[in-house]
């Protein structure tokens, strides 16, 4: 298997280029450039209101950029969220959004629908190549609900779950649609620790599948242990971007989430 590292050097998977976002007279996002490459994790830090969601939705569909340019290996990428999943980005959310009526096992296979491709008559009369999709869909997600290690609730609603069992099945449904490119949006709130490492090790599983990640996420410890490069906005901005180490010693990013650089005296 090959490393992160050389496979970084094919290109990038994910591409924007000034990506700029305005509501009104509001600059949320400023002008923002960020790669990620081939079965990279990168995470995306910042104080709270630093448009990092933002930054997300524009990336993903949720909001066409005012200004800027997505693209997904070398492609364009739409102002549509169902498209822009067809073509390989999938995410979850801050906020879970789960069926929470629906099974485990149903929700995984609703993220399942893009890769689908049978018709409305066939639907309708369950032909032949209908059966075989819905026993295809139904093995898919039962193997992703197996390798976030939820094997065993597959027939639970998905409201019965514990916390941290919802957010790794809205991974779950993430990966259903065979996504080249995973964005993570806070996977790791509101858990303990033990669920935080869990989740951390999901992550590393996530990327030996071949896949890139990008997380947001305000716990530190989780995203310097973990990430192969680190960017960080403030105030819509990229103010800075390098390895875990080099953004734990850069005495701006210290004074953007405590107020004052390192080493300066109080006056």
């Amino acid at each position: 298997m090959k490393s992160a590292g050389e496979d970084t050097q094919r290109g990038p998977v994910l591409e924007a280029s000034g990506v700029t976002m305005r509501f009104g007279g509001l600059t949320a996002v400023d002008g923002v450039d960020f790669t990620v490459g081939e079965r990279e994790i990168v995470g995306l830090i910042g104080p709270n209101g630093a448009g990092k969601t933002t930054f997300f939705n524009c990336l993903t569909g949720m909001y066409v950029p005012t200004a800027g340019r997505v693209t997904y290996r070398g492609t364009p990428l739409s102002g549509k969220p169902h498209l822009v999943t067809k073509t390989g980005i999938a995410r979850t959310f801050q906020n879970i959004r789960l069926f929470p009526n629906m099974t485990a096992l149903e929700n995984v296979k609703v993220g399942r629908h893009c890769r689908t491709t049978v018709g409305a008559l066939s639907a309708l009369v369950r032909g032949p190549k209908y059966r075989r999709e819905e026993r295809e869909t139904e093995a898919r997600a039962r193997e992703l609900l197996d390798f976030v290690g939820l094997a065993d609730t597959s027939d639970g609603l998905a409201r019965n779950l514990s916390y941290g069992d919802q957010r790794r099945l809205e991974i779950a449904r993430a990966l259903a649609s065979d996504p080249g490119l995973l964005l993570l949006d806070e996977p790791t709130a509101g858990m303990n620790p033990q669920e935080t490492q869990q989740t951390k090790d999901l992550v590393f599983k996530i990327r030996e599948r071949g896949l890139a990640v990008v997380v947001i996420e305000h716990d530190m410890r989780f995203i310097f242990t973990l990430c192969d490069r680190v960017a960080v906005l403030v105030q819509g901005r990229k103010l800075t971007e390098g390895s875990p180490g080099e953004v734990q010693r850069d005495e701006r990013v210290i004074a953007a989430y405590i107020g004052t650089p390192a080493g300066s005296e109080q006056s």
